[in-house]
């Protein structure tokens, strides 16, 4: 009598070697061996027979080395779940030599159970102050994995978190399933959590995989803690200005500007803030001067017109840091007439083309203020000497008033001593004498 040892299931990971065990009791020498997967139909996997033929039907199949019997399959694939049957045909003299043997042929079916571990974590997030809400997304498993959440402090010590505010599903994707659990939390007043984990477990392939949410404050470069009116207690501050280089910490602010930081006069400029891998998501404030504070990533400014510097506060639950971002203009409404003016390039125009608009102009201002110098020189001369340019005839002598003349410091003192004069007198006393 010959019996066979086989297991009803057999589990095999995918990607991995399977083993379907069929061995004899007692050992007998082998006429035939053949395996067949039963689907619609047998189909054939694997046939030997020791006088000739060790043929595997199915290539990645072959007899195990544990006893000659068994089959193995490598690698898995998930197609190969299913039942498989053993067929063992073995010579059997019932232990008299001089009688013919005769063949016994002994048949065992069992089920190949093909795993699957997670072959996707995925964690999205939403964040409102302290409130988080988190869902993690396992695919492509089989069975469904399993999902808890831990919590890290700052001090390396994980906890789980309790699943009164989970809730959790499984979805069917073909063959394979995608487990899914959100969890609602609120961070305590001055709670310090380094790290959030999402911990799938696929029990079936051996199979755990951490997916983590790492809490991280904004940050800014060579801060300063300084006190400001708009908030009770201090804040580090910085300025863009001071924000150069490359810097490996987590959680930098950064600050972009369309179309830049500095520009024409009159140009509106959009400035936008981020900042990479900060956890919770930090919420943004603007302001400048004593306005009003505008909540938002992006501040819209219209029509800058002179030097501003723009404030932005970046907050999460763990930190918060305020950015100084100055705005300049390059180039006023004025300076626009002459493109030269702009970047201090010297340009040469081939004048037989004509003037340009601020050659005209340059013009009449220097005509403008030649005539000004010849009118104003005319009139000095005019008082100094007392003589009329314009009224060549005589007019009857008139007095003038002592604090009416101008005084100068090369006069003599003695023409200051009459009280009154006549311009005629004065004139004969001047000239000198031949």
């Amino acid at each position: 009598t010959v019996d066979l040892k086989y297991d009803d299931v057999s589990y095999a990971t995918v990607h991995q070697s399977a083993f379907l065990r069929c061995g004899m009791m007692p050992v007998q020498p082998i006429k035939e061996l053949w395996w067949f997967k039963i689907g619609a139909s047998e189909e054939r996997v694997y046939y030997y027979d020791p006088t000739s033929v060790d043929a595997a039907l199915m290539k990645r199949a072959k007899r195990s080395s544990r006893d000659n019997t068994s089959l193995e399959i490598h690698p898995t694939h998930l197609s190969d779940e299913g039942e498989y049957k053993c067929r063992i045909v073995v010579w059997d003299n019932t232990g008299n030599s001089t009688e013919p043997s005769v063949p016994i042929s002994k048949e065992a079916r069992m089920m190949l159970k093909v795993n699957v571990p997670p072959e996707k974590v995925e964690i999205t997030h939403l964040t409102s102050g302290r409130n988080l809400s988190l869902r993690c997304k396992s695919e492509g498993a089989k069975p469904p994995a399993d999902i808890l959440w831990t919590k890290t402090s700052p001090d390396g010590v994980e906890t789980e978190i309790p699943d009164l505010s989970k809730t959790g599903e499984i979805e069917p994707a073909g063959e394979l399933y995608d487990t899914a659990e959100q969890i609602f939390y609120q961070l305590e007043e001055n709670e310090m959590i380094a790290k959030i984990s999402c911990v799938v477990r696929h029990h079936n392939t051996n199979t755990t995989i951490y997916k983590n949410i790492t809490f991280v404050s904004p940050a800014i470069q060579n801060a300063l803690k300084v006190t400001i009116q708009r908030f009770a207690e201090p804040v580090l501050y910085s300025s863009i200005e001071n924000q150069g280089g490359q810097d490996s910490k987590a959680g930098l602010v950064k600050i972009s500007a369309d179309p830049g930081f500095k520009v024409p006069y009159n140009t509106s400029v959009t400035l936008k803030a981020s900042a990479p891998g900060v956890f919770p998501e930090p919420r943004y404030l603007w302001w400048v001067g004593d306005q009003t504070g505008i909540a938002g990533r992006e501040l819209r400014i219209d029509n800058l017109e002179e030097d501003r510097s723009y404030y932005v506060l970046a907050e999460n639950p763990l930190g918060r840091v305020v950015l100084e971002v100055p705005v300049h203009i390059t180039i006023s409404d004025y300076s626009q007439w002459n493109d030269s003016s702009r970047d201090g390039d010297v340009n040469v125009s081939d004048t037989t083309e004509g003037l340009d608009t601020g050659a005209i102009i340059g013009i009449v201002i220097g005509a403008l203020i030649a005539v000004f110098f010849i009118g104003f020189a005319v009139w000095y001369w005019t008082i100094r000497d007392g003589t009329q340019v314009f009224s060549p005839k005589k007019e009857k002598p008139h007095t003038i008033d002592e604090e009416t003349i101008p005084f100068r410091s090369t006069d003599k003192p003695l023409l200051r001593t009459i009280s009154t004069q006549t311009l005629e007198g004065r004139r004969s006393r001047r000239e000198p004498s031949i």
